[in-house]
């Protein structure tokens, strides 16, 4: 990564500068998700508290935070920026639970699995509606613009995604237009709608927006390396979980093009098939290929990318906060 990117004291990196940098807002944050989950209807405060609770870095309204920080932002719409941004993430996560038919999210059993598919929905649906009353409040038709066209984006990226499944065919290209729409789009929201809340310049703000792009991209890359060398107990989730859906992820897409006509054809066939008849054969596979070192350095690819947007912000303690997390990006394991 860039020797000139923005340093951070910690000597092993992690979330807590960045969560250290904006800790009284962050606690705002929490008290508003709190307050705006209120609902006349008892289940949906239930499955809404349950989802928010469960765990996570909240990496998205934190991303908020730092952004309007690092451009010395002084008012309060933030918090509710943050908030809004967290529900908008938490409704996706009931959807996808529901498509993926998951039973497990970060070691607790999902919303779905607890109460049932429709709730699930639902509920998602009133945290999107709930969002997007929260955003007509900041009253920025800007940030607004950005935001609804991201949950379009989000929405094409996941449909995408259950079209790629039990695919072979799908090239890396493909993935990346995937990926950047299911997941790094509200990365780039986070960090885009918290530039415009502080009225950063046109460059700052570009920065900003690409620098969660990248992130994102660099999260989601890790994510599916993980899912071939992950430890199950500290991911919450089964090794492997994505070859029994069936996706094409890029540790497989990267073992096709590298691997031998016979590798190549296994792995095509466990990606038709799904489940995980064939996994000691694709762990092995994936690792000699060497696809998973090459997934890896994709990943590095995007946090380096992510690092060198930060040189056009002044330092401070929040650039070096979203510093340590492009670099937690690729660290973690989980």
């Amino acid at each position: 990564m860039p020797s000139n990117a923005p340093s951070s004291p910690a000597s092993h990196t992690n979330a807590s500068s960045a969560h250290a940098a904006v800790a009284d807002d962050f606690a705002a944050v929490n008290r508003t998700i709190a307050e705006q989950l209120a609902s006349r209807v008892p289940l949906v405060e239930t499955i809404g508290q349950y989802i928010i609770a469960s765990g996570g870095k909240r990496l998205r309204p934190l991303l908020v935070l730092l952004a309007a920080r690092a451009l010395d932002y002084r008012g309060d719409q933030h918090i509710s920026l943050a908030a809004l941004i967290e529900f908008m993430h938490t409704s996706t996560l009931l959807h996808d639970d529901v498509v993926d038919e998951s039973h497990m999210r970060r070691g607790k059993a999902t919303a779905n699995n607890a109460w049932g598919n429709a709730p699930s929905v639902l509920v998602g649906d009133y945290l999107y509606s709930r969002s997007f009353q929260m955003m007509v409040e900041i009253g920025s038709l800007r940030i607004m613009n950005v935001l609804s066209s991201a949950t379009c984006i989000i929405a094409e990226g996941e449909v995408q995604q259950l079209t790629n499944v039990g695919n072979p065919d799908i090239d890396e290209a493909t993935y990346f237009d995937t990926i950047q729409g299911k997941t790094a789009m509200l990365f780039e929201a986070a960090t885009h709608s918290g530039a415009i809340l502080a009225e950063a310049d046109p460059q700052q703000e570009a920065a900003l927006q690409h620098y969660g792009r990248y992130l994102g991209l660099a999260f989601q890359l890790v994510d599916d390396l993980l899912d071939y060398q992950g430890d199950a107990q500290a991911m919450g989730k089964n090794v492997g979980d994505d070859l029994a859906e069936g996706k094409p992820t890029l540790p497989l897409i990267q073992a096709i093009a590298a691997g031998t006509p016979n590798q190549a054809r296994t792995i095509r066939q466990a990606i038709r098939q799904g489940g995980l008849d064939h996994l000691d054969e694709v762990l092995a596979i994936v690792r000699d290929t060497g696809a998973l070192d090459y997934t890896r350095a994709r990943a590095e690819e995007m946090a380096a990318k992510a690092l060198e947007q930060l040189d056009r912000l002044p330092p401070s303690r929040y650039r070096d906060g979203m510093a340590d997390l492009a670099r937690l990006a690729v660290e973690r394991q989980t």
